[in-house]
């Protein structure tokens, strides 16, 4: 484990009943990495994130955030140093847009060097670049389910933590919401943030990513970049469908297509 790794798992494995959801996974994330993790439904991937977030215990393995077991951490200490999204939110909750973004501010409450105006800037900051000061004070579940992952993302950014463990981050969201989504994140990523997704879109991981990690079957089947993951034939073995990968026009990245449309 390097110096600058924010997340780190060995070996982890999780089951449920007899079916084998994570098997022997082991992964690193850097402080300035944006990692996202693909693979085809049922591969782990959830499960995975639980387990890194703490919400699940494996069944075999460790977990470390930012050089901390996870299973032998304070909560309030863990959740200042990662913020998780979860790929399930409770959507009918009455509280304001505003009051659950300053959910995220919930672990520095006893904490005597923050202030109620650190708060309110941090959550203030956090609506900004998420684009929901608008409806701040309506109640959340009002929102449409763009607008709620939208506030929800805000709450994560608030929470001001040095490790985004998030699940399918842009689902609901409109591509200009996507794109304003994984920009902050890479700023967030370069400021020394360590940051890891799931992510649907082949595409938006291809133009986004700095490293992507591939599962199937609850294995880890590849890692690297977006260029020595997303190919032709790891994509089509993965997914169990043709896939075509070629450069893409006019950034430096590669496109994904299905062979169906490439033909």
């Amino acid at each position: 484990m390097s110096d600058n790794t924010m997340i780190h798992s060995d070996g982890l494995s999780y089951s449920a009943g007899n079916s084998v959801l994570l098997d022997d996974v082991s992964l690193e994330v850097t402080g300035g990495e944006v990692v996202a993790v693909i693979g085809p439904n049922g591969a782990g991937k959830s499960t995975l994130l639980r387990l890194l977030a703490g919400d699940l215990e494996p069944d075999a393995g460790r977990v470390h955030i930012g050089g901390i077991d996870l299973a032998a951490s304070d909560v309030e200490q863990m959740a200042r140093r990662r913020a998780v999204l979860a790929q399930h939110r409770v959507a009918d909750i009455p509280f304001t847009a505003f009051e659950v973004v300053s959910m995220g501010r919930y672990p520095y409450r006893r904490d005597p060097a923050n202030t109620n105006a650190a708060d309110n800037a941090a959550v203030n900051d956090a609506m900004h670049r998420t684009a929901t000061e608008p409806f701040a004070e309506r109640v959340f579940a009002t929102l449409s389910g763009g607008e709620q992952a939208r506030v929800s993302l805000a709450r994560i950014l608030a929470q001001d933590a040095s490790v985004l463990i998030l699940d399918e981050p842009t689902a609901a969201l409109d591509v200009a919401h996507e794109e304003r989504l994984m920009a902050e994140l890479a700023a967030r990523a370069v400021r020394g943030a360590a940051v890891l997704a799931v992510l649907h879109d082949l595409n938006l991981a291809a133009r986004h990513a700095t490293r992507i990690v591939a599962l199937a079957g609850g294995r880890l089947v590849a890692s690297g970049t977006p260029a020595t993951v997303l190919t032709d034939l790891v994509l089509s073995d993965i997914y169990g469908h043709p896939m075509v990968v070629v450069p893409h026009p006019f950034r430096d990245c590669p496109l994904v297509l299905t062979a169906d449309v490439a033909q």
